[in-house]
């Protein structure tokens, strides 16, 4: 039997839009958009980062990624700076990492929830099969 591939790129793509949903929804609890959430994670993983760089790592375009940061200087919990030349820099604020923290926790809880219908063994199966095919990306 052949695989249909059009159909397993689409179960991929609706496990992704349900994490996406019910992060969303559980991430609303603290005032924040997994949108957010994730740049205030990347923000985190590249301190000092330029917007452009801090764009590719959130799947965002450039325009979009400075949008979103000027509502996250506008709530506090991050700022820019001037860096070299035309280079803008990102860090949180303490507010910024109260919210990052806030965040992982309800995350922990969602990501074990969406999961755990597979064993362990099937989790890192699934891991390395999608790091297979995202290795010549």
């Amino acid at each position: 039997m052949t695989t249909d591939l059009e159909a397993l790129g689409q179960a991929i793509k609706r496990a992704q839009y349900r994490d996406h949903r019910t992060m969303d929804a559980a991430l609303q609890e603290i005032g924040v958009s997994l949108v957010q959430w994730d740049a205030l994670r990347a923000i985190d993983r590249m301190p000092n980062a330029s917007g452009h760089d801090l764009a590719v790592a959130t799947f965002q375009s450039d325009q979009a990624f400075s949008t979103l940061a000027n509502r996250l200087v506008d709530r506090g919990l991050i700022v820019r700076t001037a860096g070299r030349g035309r280079r803008i820099e990102h860090a949180l604020t303490e507010e910024g990492r109260r919210m990052l923290a806030a965040g992982h926790a309800i995350a922990d809880d969602i990501l074990a929830q969406l999961f755990s219908p597979l064993d362990e063994g099937e989790r890192a199966t699934l891991s390395g099969l999608l790091q297979k095919l995202l290795a010549d990306a």
